[in-house]
């Protein structure tokens, strides 16, 4: 079996994102295909990458929508469970005027949290170079157990780990326990991607700087911290650096996190580099391609629709440099 270049496990949902009221007055919403990790995948394999998603959704109309979703982008699919059970989960997005959101969810249990040890493709997750999880597997039982034995074996088999914990509150049933949950995996991790008002959540500080650099000397090999349309501050043991964002007309911020990662990843795998090799410059580099895809995804609708095509990131690139 070939090897699958970016693998990731986790939530696939979806998004319903306000649309202009009706002529009765009653809101819109427009069915988009969502999840962190499924995005981040959605932008790597728009970038060229072999990946594979690793979930579950239920055997609804919702479930059979984002299977079919991930097949058209070009995403292995061998490892998602629809299971009948269970429905897949929702969430509403609001979004306010200045694209920025708030969500509510239908999630109790929702398809995604019920994904078990014994559904895992473990072939397919000891041939995977990355393997990349967010934190809303973390919420539940079963999930959250086979998310961790998914990170046990892909670091057996010698995988690159990629984590991304996202903060929903209304998820978890405290700050407390999502502080504790989130932060169990970091021993497993090398590379950390956290916005700048999760870091907090993470380690005992709340300055991004400060907390990546503690993180990183907690033994990770590359922390980012995403700071909106600043950019990006990359931390490794040879030092820290903001990398500036690109400009962009912001019409919906869902999924920028999620193609910045799609992207730096996507960059981690074609330098073909072992994890010893990487370097400070590097990391720098692949946050600054991360910056331009996150520019572009804004400037659509919706998450996985708006991750772009490689020679829209490198025009980005090239274009900020005249």
């Amino acid at each position: 079996m070939k090897n699958i270049q970016i693998t990731a496990l986790g939530e696939i949902l979806i998004d319903y994102t306000p649309l202009p009221d009706s002529d009765a007055g009653m809101a819109v919403f427009e069915q988009n295909p969502g999840g962190a990790p499924a995005n981040v995948l959605a932008c790597a394999a728009k970038l060229g990458r072999k990946t594979a998603f690793i979930g579950k959704v239920g055997d609804d109309i919702q479930g059979r929508f984002l299977a079919d979703t991930l097949n058209k982008t070009g995403i292995d699919t061998r490892a998602l469970r629809i299971d009948g059970r269970y429905f897949t989960t929702l969430a509403f997005v609001e979004l306010a005027e200045n694209g920025e959101r708030s969500f509510s969810f239908a999630r109790k249990p929702g398809a995604d949290t019920q994904l078990s040890s014994d559904e895992l493709d473990r072939d397919l997750i000891s041939h995977s170079d990355i393997l990349h999880f967010g934190s809303l597997s973390l919420t539940d039982e079963p999930a959250r157990s086979a998310t961790m034995e998914a990170v046990h074996l892909a670091r057996e088999s010698g995988a690159m780990i990629a984590y991304d914990p996202n903060y929903r509150p209304l998820l978890w049933a405290s700050k407390a326990e999502a502080m504790k949950q989130m932060r169990s995996p970091l021993p497993l991790v090398d590379f950390l991607k956290v916005s700048d008002d999760e870091v907090g959540l993470l380690i005992d500080c709340d300055d991004p700087r400060t907390g990546a650099e503690k993180l990183v000397d907690q033994g990770l090999c590359c922390v980012v911290v995403t700071i909106g349309s600043q950019g990006a501050l990359v931390a490794t043991k040879d030092g820290s650096a903001m990398v500036a964002g690109f400009p962009a007309k912001a019409v919906d911020t869902t999924g920028a996190g999620d193609s910045f990662w799609g992207g730096f990843l996507t960059r981690i795998s074609e330098s073909g580099k072992p994890l010893d090799q990487l370097t400070f410059q590097d990391f720098q580099s692949f946050a600054r391609f991360g910056n331009a895809a996150a520019s572009l995804c804004v400037e659509k609708r919706g998450a996985m629709p708006a991750m772009p095509c490689r020679e829209d990131v490198l025009r980005r690139m090239q274009s900020a440099e005249h």
